[in-house]
């Protein structure tokens, strides 16, 4: 039912282990991770108008009349992040009972009224939101507003649709993780890289968790996050602003404030030391290996550089890592990198499956190794200009339609705290050198920082 982003397409053995680490739910990829493509434009600024009701709701409103559609995303600045040890799951629960009813709207209906409009309507929770959103013909803004309004007002957060949808969520993690190849990989990466801070689980949550919950830390849940002084509401497409304002005005305002917000507080130690563990997990065909680090938040300026080197280091098969392990060396099935993005401390990891009669430590060793020969040497003129062009290409096709803008918006939004920055961003990459490619490889990515696990295939597979 739920969204689930992406299928990331890459040698089919390895495919899901793909997915595991880079579907989590939401979660932003670096930017470049698609075709690459030249590129010299510079997408259009936008108008946005961004508004506070007295209740809390943040309000981004922005005016797009090439089509006659809008779309509408609630993001609800709560993730896996916000819940506590042993009740994890809630963030990603509510995802799938916010669509069982509220005081007006029967369970299912909020989807069957999208639909029968001619628009589409989903979700999807990862660490730091879950967001809610349609795309609909523009005459059924109003409609689509009340729909929104009524089940952040009034959800049923009763006994019977906790139960259902708790056996909803097992089965998910069942289907989506347990009995996946690698499905499990990048849980223990989680909960290895980080020590302290509440990244260290996956959105799924765990069953025993969810299980051992009450109804009343359920709804204590709901009580605290999906409120709207915890809610930003993004409208992208054909409306006029001042008027659709006004719409929203009639269908929030009258929703109560909720209580000031908790904020995770934890903070992440700096890692002084190489950590190396083996990991035994079922389902693990051929044995892998994962490289992490524990990188700076979203916000830091940082990231931009970072995002550069992981699609030099990663983005598609002319990548360092690929070409290095899988075509040169011939250490690997697959092999690829990534950096994380999230409004905590984020990560970057490599990650690559052994190919058949190869050493998995020669393989963890020249999966590192191409990771810090970044360090040492500054990208070729080449390189870094391959990446910005996939930069470049990424934001123009990435920011087309309503729902594009709409996710962008929200990003901005409610992680970077200024949708403003919706304007801003593609001009930060461009900015970017060799020698910050390089610098930022050195600093974050040092082998004293670094988090090794080896997955040795499991007993059925050898």
């Amino acid at each position: 039912m739920m969204n689930s982003g992406s299928e990331a397409q890459w040698y089919p053995r390895s495919r899901i282990l793909m997915k595991s680490m880079t579907e989590i739910k939401g979660v932003r990829p670096a930017p470049g991770l698609v075709a690459s493509a030249p590129a010299s434009d510079t997408p259009p600024a936008v108008k946005i108008r961004h508004e506070t009701l007295a209740n809390g709701l943040s309000v981004v409103l922005v005016e797009d009349r090439s089509r006659p559609l809008i779309n509408l995303q609630v993001w609800y600045h709560v993730g896996s992040k916000d819940e506590q040890a042993g009740r994890t799951g809630f963030a990603h629960l509510f995802e799938h009972l916010m669509f069982l009813g509220s005081k007006n709207v029967e369970p299912e209906q909020h989807m069957r009224y999208v639909r029968q409009a001619g628009g589409q309507v989903n979700a999807y929770t990862n660490f730091d939101q879950t967001v809610y959103w349609e795309t609909f013909p523009s005459n059924y803004l109003e409609r689509m507003l009340w729909l929104e309004a009524d089940r952040m007002a009034t959800l049923d957060v009763s006994l019977e649709n906790f139960t259902k949808e708790r056996e909803v969520v097992k089965e998910e993690r069942r289907m989506r993780y347990e009995n996946q190849p690698y499905g499990l990989v990048m849980e223990a990466v989680l909960a290895e890289t980080y020590k302290v801070y509440p990244y260290k689980h996956m959105p799924i949550g765990s069953v025993e968790d969810l299980e051992k919950a009450s109804l009343k830390e359920v709804q204590d849940f709901h009580s605290t996050f999906y409120v709207p002084n915890n809610a930003t509401l993004i409208l992208v497409g054909d409306f006029e602003a001042a008027e659709a304002l006004k719409l929203v005005q009639k269908q929030f305002d009258g929703i109560p404030r909720g209580k000031e917000v908790p904020r995770v507080t934890a903070h992440e130690p700096a890692p002084n030391a190489p950590r190396f563990s083996e990991v035994k997990q079922a389902n693990i065909p051929l044995p892998a290996v994962t490289l992490s680090w524990i990188l700076p938040p979203l916000n830091h300026p940082d990231t931009y550089a970072l995002d550069v080197a992981g699609i030099i280091l990663s983005s598609g098969q002319s990548s360092r890592i690929y070409r290095k392990l899988v075509y040169e060396e011939q250490l690997a099935q697959y092999a690829f990198g990534q950096a994380q993005s999230l409004e905590g401390p984020s990560f970057f990891f490599g990650a690559a499956i052994v190919n058949q009669g190869k050493d998995i430590q020669q393989l963890s060793e020249g999966l590192q190794f191409v990771i810090q020969e970044l360090a040492h040497t500054a990208p070729t003129g080449e390189e870094l200009t391959k990446a910005k062009n996939q930069l470049i290409a990424g934001f123009i096709t990435g920011r087309e339609g309503v729902q594009a803008k709409g996710d962008s918006l929200g990003r901005c939004a409610v992680l970077l705290g200024d949708p403003q920055r919706y304007n801003a961003e593609l001009e930060q990459y461009r900015r970017v050198t060799a020698e910050d490619v390089r610098r930022v490889t050195a600093h974050y990515l040092k082998p004293q920082s670094l988090t090794r696990l080896v997955f040795p295939a499991s007993p059925a597979h050898t």
